[in-house]
């Protein structure tokens, strides 16, 4: 036998075993042979630093071939983790979602796209950013006085960063979504998503003219025309809402489905959650609102692409009549950093974090938002919380025609043009900021070209990734998280 044989300590397999589960240190105070990978924010911040400090820096964007596989394989790992790590069912459906539609794909994969923008455009004025610009991302939703308004209405991903970089996402979500949902081809999409483009310029001339940005709303009455079917929904009663999705048979409370699962048991915890709310919010009780009583508390599965597997409760609160006819409903979800999180160039403004910072998104970018947006901590987890309605509605892309598809790219950019614009006013920017970005887009016909050519080459680049990660699902890479070994 060797010296080095001789020298090698016994396998203690079972306690090896769960180290390499848990990682960390022993509690001999050793260093263990396993560690979960870091989250790689800050690495990917000081690229974006120096993105913008030196002359010629490659991004992930530049990979090819097996190092472009592996680069997508980890990133989108990291963004899933936890759900992976808690084995959650959301993570598993989501992945499936993801690999039967390049759309679903490019919804769901907002990290892995803005990391390959690290840095980009730090000359370009900066605004408070939607984040995950795509044409499933406007529709109609309630305003304060619970009346249905058209607008951006998912503010998970908000951030200051350059106004460009909701315009080149929004470009590539429409020419992807022209393809998929409306069978269209690359032609007809350069043209849908130039409608995007020459929506937003026209929409932030009309602001740096009219100065209107904040009183405006895009309602049924004043919206364009290809808006006014997505209002259908708004005559539709709040009984027959209620009583043919939620409640049970007598009205006291969520009925168990494939989509809720009740938990009773937590009604006075989430009352202390909405008591709170209320305070944060300024909301009293009586009118509309009732007397902000929780009725029920149940989980909500299956709903959202990028937030699929998080954690969202539905919490029933009393209507004004008492008789479950117009009873309230208020979600809360997990609120998860945004994914343009140390991305964006370096500037001075800051919307918070998790949950307030989805809570100064929604403030700022809609005129009269609903009243319940806001940050609860649920758990030692930040959650963030609106009002579910009736007549929340996004549009058929698949229903629209070839007209109809530029109609209605033309009114999310005006619609993104309007959010752009509040961000001097109710945001942190401390100058006007609609003659700047007007300027920036000069001379016009070339600044929409850069934007198209840059999305074409973004969706050229999604198709190969999607075909690595369909290949990566297949061969079980997403079921458990990647680890380092000493």
């Amino acid at each position: 036998m060797s010296s080095k044989q001789q020298n090698r300590k016994p396998k203690d397999t079972g306690q090896a075993r769960e180290r390499a589960k848990s990682g960390g240190i022993s509690s001999s105070g050793a260093a263990e042979p396993v560690m979960q990978m870091p989250r790689r924010t800050e690495a990917f911040a000081r690229l974006a630093r120096r993105v913008d400090e030196e002359a010629l820096v490659l991004r992930p964007r530049d990979l090819t071939g097996q190092a472009r596989r592996l680069h997508l394989r980890s990133t989108i790992i990291e963004d899933h983790a936890v759900r992976i790590d808690q084995k959650a069912s959301g993570a598993d459906e989501k992945f499936r979602l993801l690999a039967g539609s390049l759309f679903a794909f490019f919804r769901g994969t907002s990290l892995l796209f803005h990391r390959d923008m690290a840095g980009d455009d730090a000359r370009m004025p900066t605004v408070l950013c939607l984040g995950d610009v795509h044409p499933g991302n406007f529709g109609v939703m309630p305003n304060a006085d619970n009346v249905p308004i058209f607008g951006v209405n998912d503010f998970d991903d908000v951030i200051y960063g350059p106004f460009v970089w909701d315009l080149k996402r929004g470009t590539v979500g429409f020419m992807i979504a022209a393809e998929e949902q409306g069978g269209l081809g690359r032609g007809r999409q350069r043209k849908i998503a130039k409608s995007f483009l020459k929506g937003y310029r026209e929409g932030m001339e009309f602001f740096a003219e009219h100065n209107t940005e904040l009183g405006v709303e895009m309602r049924e009455d004043n919206c364009p025309k290809i808006i006014r079917p997505l209002f259908g929904k708004s005559s539709r009663s709040r009984r027959d809402w209620l009583a043919g999705r939620y409640l049970d048979e007598n009205g006291r409370g969520f009925r168990a489905s494939a989509e809720l699962t009740p938990v009773s048991s937590r009604v006075e915890e989430f009352q202390q959650l909405v008591t709170a709310l209320a305070k944060q919010k300024g909301i009293e009780a009586g009118g509309r609102h009732g007397p902000l009583r929780v009725k029920d508390v149940a989980m909500r599965h299956g709903q959202g692409t990028a937030s699929l597997g998080l954690p969202r409760f539905y919490v029933l609160l009393e209507g004004p009549s008492e008789d479950a006819s117009d009873d309230v409903i208020i979600e809360f979800k997990k609120a998860r950093r945004s994914a343009l999180e140390g991305l964006v160039p370096a500037h001075d403004f800051d919307a918070g974090e998790q949950g307030d910072r989805i809570a100064h998104g929604q403030s700022v970018h809609l005129a009269q938002g609903d009243v319940f947006y806001g940050n609860v901590e649920i758990e030692g987890e930040s959650f963030m919380s609106r009002e579910r309605a009736p007549f929340r509605n996004d549009a058929d892309l698949d229903e629209l025609s070839k007209k109809q598809w530029k109609r209605y790219a033309r009114a999310c950019g005006r619609a993104l043009a309007q959010a752009h614009a509040r961000s001097d006013d109710l945001g942190q920017l401390d100058y006007d900021i609609e003659p700047a970005i007007l300027q920036a887009m000069e001379p016009a016909a070339l600044f929409i070209d850069d934007i198209l050519c840059f999305a074409e080459e973004a969706v050229a680049r999604l198709r190969r990734d999607h075909e690595m990660f369909r290949r990566d699902l297949s061969l079980g890479a997403f079921e458990v998280t990647e680890k380092r070994y000493r």
